[in-house]
């Protein structure tokens, strides 16, 4: 398995290229999307069978570093030392239930890290008790690992079908 990230239809997407004038709107909307949404779905993989996982998750400001906790007894924790590769799934159908084009979704694409002590854990545990500090106990406890997911690109979409690719 490659390493490289590529989108399957590239011509169908509006490229966003780094920098660019126009990326900032973008940027904007994934922002406030990934700032108003506390959950996501982390789509791992392995044994040829692609999973689904519930998780809480923080971020940092450049939207480049996502952070999260898992038990190391769970099957999510092993499917992620064994294929690092992973996507977050987050959007906003909660808040837009009575007319579902109004729904916005992102998939985040990247690479997910355990990280040991030092500054990187350090950073990750407090973004994540800034944003969940109902999850304390959770975030103490030394059966769980603190993974780091160093984000590829992002494919934004609205109204089911306008697909916009931005890399950070």
């Amino acid at each position: 398995m490659n390493n490289i990230d590529e989108p399957l239809f590239e011509d169908d997407l509006r490229q966003q290229e780094p920098g660019a004038l126009h990326n900032a709107d973008l940027a904007d909307q994934i922002r406030k999307l990934v700032a108003n949404e506390m959950y996501c779905i982390l789509g791992t993989q392995g044994d040829n069978q692609p999973y689904g996982s519930l998780i809480a998750y923080a971020h940092t400001g450049d939207l480049k570093h996502f952070f999260f906790k898992t038990q190391m007894t769970t099957r999510k924790y092993k499917l992620l030392i064994d294929c690092p590769q992973v996507a977050l799934v987050i959007d906003s159908r909660c808040r837009h239930q009575e007319d579902m084009t109004k729904v916005e979704a992102v998939t985040i694409t990247g690479k997910a890290t355990q990280l040991k002590a030092g500054p990187d854990h350090q950073l990750g545990i407090k973004l994540l008790r800034n944003r969940h500090a109902y999850l304390a106990n959770f975030l103490d406890s030394e059966s769980t690992a603190l993974f780091r997911i160093d984000v590829l690109r992002y494919f934004h979409v609205i109204r089911f079908q306008e697909v916009s690719q931005w890399i950070p």
